[in-house]
């Protein structure tokens, strides 16, 4: 029995070849938080990676992630908005 970890379509990648293939961000109701979804290169080594939401026009950091050697292809996450005292403007 052949249990597959991969897609079938989804040749895993050396390191230097592993790219972002999506990435979006969604407001939660409240403001406070947001869902990001990020779906990567299949990829021979476990790849790491550091997200940041940044406030348009000043480019403040409102949010950021650190994911250390992910096993997972697609994920998703919520992040919690700091450093401002409204999320909405």
């Amino acid at each position: 029995m052949e249990i597959p970890f991969v897609e079938p379509d989804q040749v895993p990648q050396p390191r230097q070849k592993v790219r972002i293939e999506r990435l979006t961000a969604q407001p939660y109701p409240d403001g406070w938080r947001i869902k990001l979804n990020v779906d990567v290169t299949a990829f021979q080594e476990r790849p790491s990676l550091e997200l940041r939401v940044l406030r348009l026009p000043e480019e403040r950091i409102i949010a950021e992630l650190s994911i250390i050697e992910t096993m997972h292809r697609k994920m998703e996450f919520t992040v919690h908005v700091r450093g401002v005292e409204s999320p909405n403007g």
